[in-house]
């Protein structure tokens, strides 16, 4: 009860409100309100075979599963929530969405032998500059909800590439070719690794990522993003 009361006081000087639209916050919430989780465009991918997400993989790399939670539209909520969550120190929306989205993956089948969650991993220089990996929160909250281990040693960004934002198709898989690798080829032996990211728009990040894995002997790999491009 004390703790209760010191949160309440707490709240009267600094009012927890949503990253996004300011409003405050309910005890039950945490970094975005209801209403705007309510608001995100969300896919029911995670429901459908063959889904968008699923065939921006198609004749490239092997993924077992694939889904994204919300699609990214310009001008909207979605495009407020990750703006805050990659350039505005916003990591716990990240964690918030992540559990939420996990809540809807605990149902899919085909993620049941799912053995790491891996975040699609930042080069240590751009970590240190934001001081966190979004994908890696995503994950976090993937991870409380699925009671799957998270996995951030041993997929690495080797190579400190250029902004993807402004590169087409072509030019963002030629930005991403032999920029991950990993430290152990042994460890994803015969594992099933859920590889998560912030956005998925080409594909290009992600396929480079699944083709440092697939040195690893019959692994296999799904994918989840919180939005899709």
């Amino acid at each position: 009860m004390l703790k209760e009361l010191l949160s309440d006081f707490l709240n009267l000087i600094y009012p927890n409100v949503c990253t996004v639209c300011g409003c405050p916050l309910l005890k039950e919430e945490e970094a975005l309100c209801s209403e705007c989780i309510y608001k995100l465009p969300k896919t029911g991918f995670h429901l459908i075979q063959d889904n968008k997400a699923q065939k921006l993989f198609w004749g490239k790399v092997n993924v077992e599963f694939a889904s994204s939670f919300f699609y990214f539209q310009k001008g909207t909520v979605s495009q407020k929530v990750l703006h805050h969550l990659k350039y505005k120190g916003g990591k716990e929306i990240g964690k918030q969405l992540g559990k939420q989205f996990g809540a809807e993956l605990k149902k899919v089948e085909q993620l049941k032998d799912i053995d790491y969650i891996i975040p699609v991993p930042l080069h240590k220089n751009k970590f240190k500059k934001r001081g966190y990996n979004q994908s890696e929160m995503i994950a976090n909250g993937l991870s409380e909800i699925l009671n799957i281990p998270v996995e951030t040693s041993n997929l690495l960004r080797v190579i400190e590439n250029p902004t993807q934002t402004k590169k087409g198709t072509y030019e963002r898989w030629e930005n991403t070719s032999g920029v991950f690798a990993l430290s152990d080829q042994h460890l994803f032996k015969n594992k099933h690794i859920l590889l998560v990211d912030d956005v998925l728009t080409t594909g290009a990040t992600v396929e480079a990522c699944i083709n440092a894995l697939c040195n690893t002997k019959d692994v296999k790999v799904s994918f989840v993003s919180l939005a899709i491009a």
